[in-house]
């Protein structure tokens, strides 16, 4: 587990160990999507990883013109593993991107955003380091349909845990009857958690790529399973959901399955999340606690929620970047919307996890969902955090009550912030409100993001009828 070299040296006596024939060069774009370009082993000098190797930026979403598309992919050997998956022996690295007209990482990388954001911390002198332990929810079904035409649109997914097949009959098996429910998963043993061989094989492959893995388990959704892992440093935690989202969905491939992490799949059953543990760190110190104080949470602890609080509509933009995001972020489906925090509290949108001690000591943020680009998500909320910590803002709360209980004129009653109820209201924010992301943001890079998500994710869904549309709205 860890780092498998640590310099170039390192990197070629490990490739010669294991017999690799191939590197795979990984980068990440701006909708967190990995895109990878592979090189003969024998082709990859150490000349090579120190310069970059050339690739065309303008076949990316949302990058580089045409006329302006020859970049860099600059390797970070230090990141090197072995891809558990390929036939023959291949490694994979992480590489940054770096801009060639700039002379400078280039700002719509979100690895080097990320970086960036960290750096600014220490520039600021409030942190040296920042933690972060994202847990990503995600779905396994055993057959996914959709079609999306001018005149027809649908989709249709299956999982044998399913409800919805109790009267099922199989041509070549037999009706177990042993199914979860609805919102009944967490967490059955076997046979109605059907998944236990599965997760404990992704455990493994893991374990295999670097990731510390601590436990895994069914979720409360039918189907829908998570994998706790160990928090890392900002880069390295959302290098962790790339290799996490990698195995999950080819072990998944590889049982004749398929994986999502698409935030809510299931009408009527829990989505997808990715809550993410947070704290920051100076001279070795957890700035985040505090013994004798509310869940021995520090002054500083509380201006960082109160931050992400205070920009919380901007930052949905980048936490909860799809259009399904806010189909999760409903009342009933334990996905907090409400901006407050408490010690324990599930419904709060932070929580402060219980019998912290001050190593442990940390914020929860249970909004986000793995739609995000990590890197983004990460490096957003932590910019929200330090600005909240400049500013000195104060969340409300804390409030250990039922949280899902309050209805929508309670809330409003109690002046309580929530969440944006859409893509579209976040991406708004996001424009009104983006000044704490710079410079580690830049103009152009928030531009290009919100632009990119209208043309992708906003306009396209609200142009299309959907079933439920005719099936209130057909008889008018």
């Amino acid at each position: 587990m860890g780092k498998f070299v640590n310099n170039i040296d390192e990197f070629f006596t490990f490739c010669k160990d294991n017999d690799v024939q191939f590197v795979d060069f990984r980068f990440t774009d701006i909708k967190g999507a990995w895109h990878h370009l592979t090189y003969r082993m024998s082709a990859v000098s150490a000349e090579q990883l120190e310069a970059g190797l050339p690739f065309d930026g303008s076949s990316v979403d949302a990058w580089q013109p045409i006329n302006r598309s020859d970049m860099l992919l600059k390797p970070d050997v230090p990141t090197a593993f072995l891809d558990p998956f390929t036939a023959d022996p291949t490694i994979i690295i992480f590489c940054d991107v770096y801009d060639i007209y700039k002379g400078q990482a280039y700002e719509k990388c979100p690895r080097s955003i990320a970086k960036k954001a960290l750096a600014h911390a220490d520039e600021l002198g409030i942190a040296d380091a920042a933690y972060f332990g994202p847990e990503n929810e995600f779905f396994i079904f055993d057959d996914v349909k959709f079609v999306d035409n001018i005149n027809e649109s649908g989709y249709k997914v299956d999982t044998e845990e399913g409800e919805w097949n109790s009267n099922t009959h199989y041509e070549d098996m037999y009706n177990t009857a042993h199914r979860p429910g609805t919102k009944g998963g967490y967490f059955p043993v076997a046979p109605t958690d059907s998944m236990v061989d599965m997760r404990a094989e992704m455990m493994q492959v893991l374990e295999q790529v670097g990731l510390e893995v601590v436990l895994g388990h069914h979720e409360v959704a039918q189907g829908q399973g998570e994998i706790g892992v160990v928090f890392s440093d900002i880069i390295g935690a959302a290098d962790n959901v790339q290799k996490y989202k990698y195995v999950v969905k080819m072990i998944a491939h590889l049982n004749g399955k398929t994986a999502t992490f698409m935030p809510k799949p299931l009408y009527g059953d829990n989505g997808n999340g990715m809550h993410v543990h947070q704290s920051l760190w100076k001279d070795g110190k957890n700035l985040f606690y505090k013994e004798g104080e509310y869940a021995n949470l520090s002054e500083t602890a509380l201006h960082y929620i109160g931050g992400i609080f205070k920009h919380a509509r901007a930052v949905a933009a980048f936490t909860n970047p799809s259009t399904n995001s806010y189909k999760r972020l409903i009342p009933g489906f334990e996905a907090p919307s409400i901006l407050t925090y408490s010690s324990q509290n599930r419904s709060a949108s932070c929580r402060i996890p219980y019998g912290a001690g001050e190593k442990a000591t940390r914020v929860e943020m249970r909004f986000p969902d793995s739609t995000a680009c990590p890197y983004l998500a990460f490096a957003c909320m932590m910019m929200a955090g330090l600005d909240g910590i400049k500013n000195k803002d104060i969340p409300i709360g804390p409030m250990d009550e039922d949280l899902f209980e309050l209805s929508l004129d309670e809330i409003r009653e109690r002046k309580i912030p929530q969440m944006p109820h859409t893509l579209r209201g976040s991406l708004e924010a996001l424009i009104r409100d983006n000044d704490f992301l710079k410079p580690v943001f830049t103009d152009l890079f928030i531009q290009t993001y919100q632009h990119y998500q209208f043309e992708r994710q906003v306009w396209p869904d609200e142009g299309r009828p959907t079933a439920y549309e005719f099936k209130t709205t057909y008889q008018c």
